[in-house]
């Protein structure tokens, strides 16, 4: 089962080649290696070549990535905040499916990703591919003391637990082969490799680190002769809170320190393609670039604006909000054996769908009972259509609050942003703004003009359509599923 899609590659080429020699080869993608490196509170605008007019944060190597792959102008977070986007992207589930309603996830406690449910890690294991983590997991685990084995409470915000401390329910019990790295930014220094906490060292150091990690994995297994493929996952620590750029980087920018720290973290993302060209690998690695949600509020974004860099370009509110700018995130592809150079595309997609763009990748079917609401966008690297049995994508913020996305029309089940942007619910509340707003974004792509009141047929289509994704499970065509609350509120403000 290993190699099986290299196997069937090789069997559909000796048959094309034993039907005749007028009849032209079979050419196919070999397995790739897949790279995939998430940023955290990257807003759509902080990438130079995503954000020409107003992007003042020098980006060479993302800008790069954007060069030599494919730019997606229409890719959307599971969520507008950290633990429920990547708990999407490792199990194509939206997290609201579970537990987690609202928020994220502060550790010390029984992993988010239940020991059952595939994840994208996993499942690229069952494949023959070599998995690893190197970054930040942000969807809980315990500790175990290392004298008594037994769970470590939660004492504060920044609680670290002690050095040889053991995780039972990690990263490794995911999927993952090998992990390095940290649960979320309140227990930074708290540095782990594979099921145990190795080092506390200062935030300062973190990335850094990481980047050297994911490099020397790139080697490692560039230097094994085994043809295994690898699936390496960066999820960044950065630019987000605490924005920390190391002394060589500070000043860099000239537009304060986040600014430093965006360039700093672009530098790492460099580090890890000249990695991939000195081992040979470019040619068949998928290298994804992306970003968990929208650029924060701590980035001090009207001292940007002021020196004119607009951290979400054209699209209104930031991290945290239902607005685009809170998870229209930066989504780059390269994979030179598929993607062409340069190229561009305007379809929706969700970081969910990485699930099923992988199973898609190696011609392998979905896992019944995971994925549900992941759909393949490997039409879409080939300049196809993509092709899905989804209506279309369900946004959540900071606070719960629903939207849904479908086509040009993108409703809101909250008054205000949802979010940290004003005006909040309660403000919006207090100045009478209706129930929810429906936006056109192929016309209105700000958010500027609320047409609920004036499109009551698209609303009630869209709210048909999100109630039944929301509650049958999930919103793809499959097997039976269901969420694992009995209860989930659509809205969170009252109508």
């Amino acid at each position: 089962m290993r190699f099986k899609c290299l196997i069937s590659i090789l069997c559909l080429t000796v048959v094309a080649n034993l039907s005749g020699a007028a009849q032209a080869p079979v050419v196919s993608p070999s397995i790739p290696n897949i790279v995939f490196v998430l940023c955290d509170d990257l807003g759509y605008g902080d990438v130079q070549i995503l954000n020409p007019e107003h992007g003042k944060i020098p980006t060479p190597s993302m800008d790069r990535l954007g060069r030599e792959g494919m730019i997606f102008t229409d890719a959307h977070s599971g969520s507008s905040v950290c633990t429920p986007t990547r708990y999407g992207l490792l199990t194509g589930r939206y997290s609201w499916r579970t537990s987690l309603q609202r928020g994220v996830v502060q550790g010390f406690k029984p992993c988010l990703i239940a020991r059952e449910r595939p994840t994208v890690a996993s499942f690229l294991k069952a494949q023959g591919y070599h998995t690893a983590i190197v970054g930040k997991w942000h969807l809980n685990f315990l500790y175990l003391d290392p004298e008594t084995q037994k769970p470590i409470q939660r004492k504060g915000r920044h609680t670290l637990a002690p050095v040889g401390s053991t995780i039972p329910d990690g990263p490794v019990d995911r999927g993952f082969d090998y992990y390095h790295g940290f649960h979320h930014a309140g227990d930074m220094k708290g540095v782990i490799e594979n099921d145990t906490v190795i080092a506390h060292e200062d935030e300062i150091h973190m990335l850094p680190r990481l980047t050297q990690k994911a490099v020397e994995y790139i080697d490692a297994r560039a230097q094994d002769d085994d043809g295994q493929p690898f699936f390496l996952y960066v999820p960044y620590g950065s630019p987000h809170t605490p924005i920390v750029p190391t002394e060589d980087w500070k000043g860099k920018s000239g537009l304060g320190d986040y600014a430093d720290f965006v360039m700093q973290t672009d530098a790492g993302f460099g580090e890890i393609l000249a990695a991939l060209d000195r081992n040979g690998l470019t040619d068949n690695t998928l290298v994804i670039f992306s970003s968990d949600n929208g650029c924060s509020k701590a980035a001090n974004i009207p001292a940007l604006a002021q020196q004119g860099h607009q951290v979400s370009a054209e699209f209104r509110g930031s991290k945290a909000d239902l607005w685009e700018g809170g998870h229209r995130v930066p989504f780059i592809v390269r994979w030179p054996e598929v993607v062409q150079a340069g190229s561009r595309s305007d379809q929706l997609l969700c970081l969910t769908d990485f699930f099923a763009s992988c199973a898609d990748i190696l011609d392998t079917k979905l896992p019944s009972d995971g994925a549900e609401d992941s759909v393949s966008f490997l039409p879409a690297l080939k300049g196809e259509p993509i092709v899905s049995t989804r209506e279309g994508v369900i946004h959540h913020s900071i606070s719960g609050h629903f939207g849904y996305r479908m086509g040009k029309w993108k409703l809101l089940l909250a008054r205000g942003s949802g979010g940290w942007t004003s005006p909040k619910e309660d403000q919006a509340k207090r100045s009478r703004a209706p129930v929810a707003q429906l936006y056109d974004l192929a016309n209105d792509p700000s958010e500027t003009t609320n047409l609920y009141e004036s499109q009551p047929e698209v609303v009630q289509r869209l709210l048909a359509q999100l109630e039944a994704d929301v509650f049958r499970g999930r919103s793809t065509e499959g097997s039976t599923a269901k969420n694992d609350v009995k209860q989930i509120q659509l809205w969170k403000s009252g109508r």
